[in-house]
């Protein structure tokens, strides 16, 4: 299966050969020698045979896949979830399948080891009146949720999710830094490096006999089929913080992957004790809660008033034990760094066994014997806070100046149970691609467990972190942003390919249903529809006028552009604009202020400030979006970066409606016809309803005998000039266009096409148990589609302006769609519960 060293080594200078580790470092690759560990050799003869070029080839397509992928994080919290890219090494971490049985062995007596003693902390508490675990620890606090106490989680397990970071000390033996009980994350990022990593180096991947990482979310999803407590399909949701927490693109990944429901706090609610997602079908009740958000924050009645990021009164449900939580809530106490100074002697206590899997070296200031060590070592060791919510501390001893030390040491007398300390590890060193050389940095490795009926599994795998500097801390809290690698496990001969998809045979219920719709879900999904048409229409507009000003001739421009102008501030409702204060300035020089509505982001109304408001309403529903789909919302998102000139803006408005017709284009042949695509495509329909009334209402409707140009530029931002040549071979007659773009039900751009299937797809929306009659969305619909095609256009032009029957057509029409949407948000997307009566009738 290997190569031999010499086969690794070659005229031409290899990874291997102009590669060194840190003199006194453990390295991943290289021996003490400098020689290439026997596993590696495989991988690094391959590399080497690729070639320079070759590898930096395949390290511009893992990036750009990550790019295309939308594969972010975000660190900073940003509301808008934008983030930034997952930065991932093109070099795997190879990891022998002998060493790896050993560490699984360590991971699963860990995880057992924690779940036990969650079990008596939240049960009889008997580690406590033993003295094996300080009270002060426990009870002082944050994450111990008392009104937790005395609940027995289905199953019987308190840890259903673990994960440890592990590093590799100069002694080649690795340790846990930090144990993961609260959510832990991490593993949809593992698992997209896997499938991308795969994808650029696939020979690679299937010669070198990889463990397969699906075996793990099968035992996840086989878990969470326990834990609902019923047979069939049970209905698992993922709780997310949402599109501002650091890992929301994991949440939607994982959630797409597994085939869960993703919610937020709102969309859930607690009824008869019962958890149940609220969805535009009813309530619907939920069997097991996946969360990702921290205990505290998962129920404001009884835990943290504070917090709307999950739903009152789901503590009380898991005390009925109406619904599963995994981890149950509580299970972040755990993450308290000080609990592993006490982990060997409770393994001893509760397992009966040593402790396989040790942790860094660590002392609890709050004990008199190891305060006083950790003062007598300051500069060796690293200073922790143990309690969340105070400010972080991370502090090396050696670090501090005369003064610092001194203050930290009052700091530590005065409330030394705040405090822990720890010995920094010094990492082993791998390789990573840097430049077309490989270069030694520090490596972190998470690993993942999940219960079972009969045990833990681990994931064969896991995440790798790289350190970008030899900071003594860098162990204790790697930054969010750090160069990940993906985890090869070598099995010592060809895997069988796993599956998600259970093996069992068995009659299967045939369904067609798409899963239930959140409101939140479907007014995401509506507004994103909304914006999608806003953006279409006026990256069209723009690119008519900004055409005819740079290529037109110069005598077009007094009235013909004049009148593109002015339509633009309307139909983008950007004014001032070409039509309020200084208009007629702007419209000697048009140029800044088109460039403006084209790429200033802070402009209302503008096109880039519209594709931003359409990524952002895709990033909350991307489990919903296929990953073609989110490619393109990705694109759209990073366009318009290039609009200082009207040259380079025409080009980038060109890639725009480009990548718009291709969103259109997946939208109708890659989602299947749910309610989740109805609201969409609603969207979608009445903003280019509207859209085009208002583009109507600029260019044609101020004046009965409107310019060829007016007329020329509606049918282009409309896409109907070829339908219309081929209709007409005379010149525009305001008649037929106005026909073409209003009224012509056979044309997909017109207002009454949209209004037409509308009324084909709107009686299809989940039942309201309104008449027809009191269905305010309907009536409007029914009304503007009736008036339309009453519309004569050959007894049109009795007047200018609000005079022309044209212009009140218009504004009705404008009025009417309007009140479509306002009706459709009272019906489905307003999440206040109805008043109920709390008291029974006297």
């Amino acid at each position: 299966m290997f190569q031999s060293q010499s086969q690794v080594s070659s005229a031409v200078a290899s990874p291997a050969s102009v590669y060194r580790g840190l003199p006194g470092v453990f390295d991943e690759m290289c021996d003490a020698s400098g020689a290439v560990r026997e596993y590696w050799r495989y991988l690094l003869g391959t590399w080497d045979s690729l070639g320079p070029e070759e590898i930096a080839g395949r390290a511009r397509e893992l990036r750009r896949l990550l790019q295309e992928n939308g594969v972010t994080y975000n660190p900073l919290g940003d509301p808008e979830g934008g983030g930034r890219p997952w930065p991932l090494d093109p070099l795997p971490l190879p990891v022998p399948s002998r060493e790896w049985a050993v560490l699984e062995r360590g991971l699963v007596q860990r995880a057992e080891l924690l779940n036990l003693l969650l079990a008596d902390l939240y049960g009889p508490q008997e580690v406590l009146r033993r003295g094996l675990l300080p009270a002060e620890l426990v009870f002082g606090d944050p994450r111990f949720l008392r009104p937790c106490v005395g609940i027995v989680p289905r199953c019987g397990r308190y840890l259903e999710v673990y994960a440890a970071d592990l590093v590799r000390g100069i002694d080649g033996r690795l340790r846990a830094v930090t144990d993961h009980t609260q959510a832990p994350g991490g593993s949809g990022y593992a698992l997209e490096n896997r499938i991308l990593l795969s994808r650029v180096f696939p020979s690679l991947y299937r010669d070198s006999q990889v463990h397969r990482l699906a075996i793990y979310y099968r035992a996840l999803r086989q878990r969470t089929a326990q834990l609902s407590g019923r047979g069939g399909d049970p209905r698992v949701v993922l709780l997310t913080p949402g599109p501002g927490d650091a890992a929301y693109f994991e949440h939607a990944y994982l959630a797409k992957y597994l085939g869960y429901a993703l919610a937020q706090g709102s969309d859930l609610t607690v009824r008869g004790q019962g958890l149940w997602l609220k969805t535009l079908d009813g309530l619907r009740r939920v069997d097991v809660l996946l969360r990702r958000v921290d205990g505290h924050a998962c129920d404001p009645l009884e835990l943290q008033g504070a917090s709307f990021q999950g739903p009152a009164g789901l503590v009380q449900s898991a005390r009925s034990g109406q619904v599963a939580i995994a981890n149950p809530l509580g299970s972040g106490l755990l993450e308290n760094p000080a609990f592993l100074a006490f982990l060997p002697p409770l393994c001893r206590h509760l397992l009966g066994e040593e402790l396989a899997l040790p942790s860094v070296p660590t002392w609890w200031c709050g004990q008199a014997g190891p305060r006083e060590y950790v003062l007598a070592h300051l500069p060796e060791l690293v200073i922790r806070n143990v309690l969340p919510g105070s400010a972080p501390l991370l502090l090396h001893g050696a670090g501090l100046s005369e003064t610092e030390r001194t203050r930290l040491v009052a700091d530590i007398q005065r409330a030394p149970h705040r405090y822990v300390a720890q010995e920094p590890p010094l990492p082993s060193t791998v390789p990573t691609y840097q430049d077309g050389v490989l270069t030694p940095r520090p490596l972190l490795v998470r690993s993942f467990a999940v219960a079972g009926s009969t045990g833990y599994t681990v994931m064969p795998g896991g995440l790798a972190r790289v350190g970008d500097d030899d900071s003594p801390t860098w162990a204790f809290s790697p930054k969010s942003g750090s160069l990940s690698k993906d985890v090869w496990v070598l099995a010592s001969e060809p895997g069988r390919q796993e599956t998600l998809l259970a093996s069992e045979s068995g009659a299967v219920t045939i369904t067609r249903e798409g899963g239930e719709v959140a409101s939140r879900v479907a007014e995401n999904l509506f507004w994103m529809g909304r914006y999608a048409a806003r953006a279409e229409a006026g990256a069209r507009l723009l690119r008519e006028a900004l055409g005819t000003f740079v290529e037109g001739e110069e005598e077009d421009w007094d009235d013909g552009l004049a009148a593109l102008l002015r339509a633009v501030t309307t139909v983008t409702n950007t004014a001032p604009g070409f039509l309020g204060e200084g208009a007629e300035e702007r419209l000697r020089d048009p140029e800044p202020e088109l460039l403006a509505v084209v790429g200033d982001p802070g402009r209302s109304g503008g096109l880039r400030f519209n594709l931003r408001a359409l990524a952002r309403n895709a990033r909350e529903v991307r489990d919903r979006l296929s990953a073609d789909a989110w490619r393109v919302v990705n694109e759209l998102s990073g366009a318009l970066d290039h609009t200082a000139e009207a040259g380079h803006a025409l080009e980038e408005l060109e890639h725009v409606v480009l990548y718009l017709a291709a969103f259109t284009g997946l939208s109708v042949e890659s989602m299947s016809r749910g309610q989740g695509w109805r609201f969409l495509d609603a969207g979608w329909r009445v903003e280019r309803a509207l859209q085009t009334v208002s583009l109507v209402r600029s260019l044609v409707a101020p004046a009965p005998s409107p310019e060829a140009l007016r007329l020329d530029a509606l049918l282009a931002v409309t896409d109907s000039v070829m339908t219309y040549r081929r209709r007409y071979r005379t010149q525009l007659e305001r008649e037929a266009v106005l026909d073409l773009v209003l009224q012509d039900e056979g044309n997909p751009r017109s207002v009454a096409y949209q209004l037409a299937f509308l009324q084909t797809q709107v009686p299809l929306f989940p039942e309201t148990g309104l008449p027809v009659q009191r269905a305010g969305h309907q009536r409007a619909l029914l009304e503007a589609a009736t008036e339309l095609r009453l519309w004569d256009p050959h007894a049109d032009g009795a007047g200018a302006g609000p005079r022309d029957p044209l212009f009140g057509l218009l504004e009705h029409l404008e009025q009417l769609l309007e009140e479509f949407c306002a009706a459709l948000t009272g019906l489905y997307f307003t999440h206040t519960e109805a008043p109920r009566q709390l008291t029974g009738a006297p």
